[in-house]
């Protein structure tokens, strides 16, 4: 067997020395250094049977895959999304596996965090307290929070990342509503979640963590008409896509009521344009798109690739829960 990394942008981050060790030695890699598409379309990868790539994969035609890479019959792909090139390959048969389940691990734990920090009212808390004399006014505020003690908190969206919220929130005694049409009544159950309105969840929930889909369907699906009805103190929670909210809204909501907190890890555009509110708003706490896999959280998702390449070598019709098919394309992230 002939396997490749392939990336337009290397170095590959996700696949750790070890990690490249293994492919070399069990998945027959031919090389360290990733081939771009520019060496593939030059017949570089004929005989590749499984490619690994991440970030940087390239995009290809049906065409391109047909005369270049005639033998391939899996991609194993160390990043989330796959939206941008796996119709091509998928039409034609060939298995593509994701690490969107291992991707969104690092999310679901900066959202959580997030979620107990801010039913505590921390983050305009820490901004207030700036002196001695500010002590007491800080101190106030943050007296007006529930805390994390049957306090309620709303997730956006319960795909990947909003599961693992659920499940990790479990640990902690709160009401956790959920506003996801896909989700089955079961599957709700089983979090110890509701399901709820996107209305019901900003009117009454003290934290609001958004994990909605990124596409078409939830582009400005939250407006003024949802963050108008959040709480005086509550909090906006955003690392899931900037394009989901209507800024220009949300900027509103909160000069409104500035006791009302947006922490936002993601914007549209991004990052903001040079004098966006966003930058100046004492209740806004931007952080540089931060809540992904970084540092060593990436080789993760390497490891969990090379554990599907052993899967699929050893009995390729097995089923996996990485496993990317069309129908899938239809509303995952």
């Amino acid at each position: 067997m002939k396997t490749f990394l392939v990336s337009n942008t290397p170095p590959l981050r996700a696949f750790s020395q070890a990690t490249i060790a293994a492919l070399r030695d069990e998945a027959g890699m031919v090389a360290n250094a990733p081939l771009c598409k520019t060496d593939i379309l030059a017949g570089a990868a004929a005989d590749a049977e499984a490619i690994f790539s991440s970030w940087g994969m390239p995009e290809f035609t049906a065409e391109e895959i047909a005369a270049h890479l005639p033998r391939l019959s899996a991609i194993f792909y160390a990043a989330g999304t796959v939206q941008f090139f796996a119709r091509p390959f998928l039409e034609r048969g060939i298995r593509i596996y994701s690490a969107w389940r291992e991707n969104a691990v690092p999310v679901a734990e900066v959202a959580v965090s997030q979620i107990l920090l801010a039913n505590k009212g921390f983050f305009q808390a820490c901004r207030r307290n700036r002196s001695k004399d500010a002590h007491l006014t800080s101190h106030r505020y943050f007296s007006s929070f529930p805390g994390n003690f049957d306090c309620r908190v709303g997730l956006l969206g319960c795909g990947s990342i909003g599961r693992l919220v659920a499940e990790a929130l479990r640990a902690h005694r709160l009401e956790v509503l959920v506003f996801d049409p896909f989700l089955p009544e079961e599957s709700a159950a089983a979090l110890s979640i509701r399901k709820a309105s996107l209305e019901e969840i900003f009117s009454t929930c003290q934290t609001i963590s958004n994990h909605l889909a990124n596409n078409a369907q939830t582009v400005g699906m939250l407006n003024y008409a949802l963050f108008s009805r959040m709480l005086s103190n509550a909090t906006f929670i955003n690392t899931g896509r900037g394009a989901q909210v209507v800024e220009a809204d949300l900027i509103r909501a909160l000069r409104e009521a500035p006791d009302r907190t947006a922490v936002l890890d993601v914007t549209f555009p991004e990052p903001p344009e040079d004098g966006s509110p966003l930058y100046s708003l004492p209740n806004v706490f931007l952080t540089p798109h931060l809540a992904g896999s970084s540092g060593q959280e990436v080789w993760r998702m390497g490891e969990a690739m090379l554990e599907e390449f052993r899967v699929w070598r050893d009995n390729p019709s097995a089923p996996s829960r990485r496993e990317v098919t069309l129908k899938m394309l239809e509303t995952m992230a």
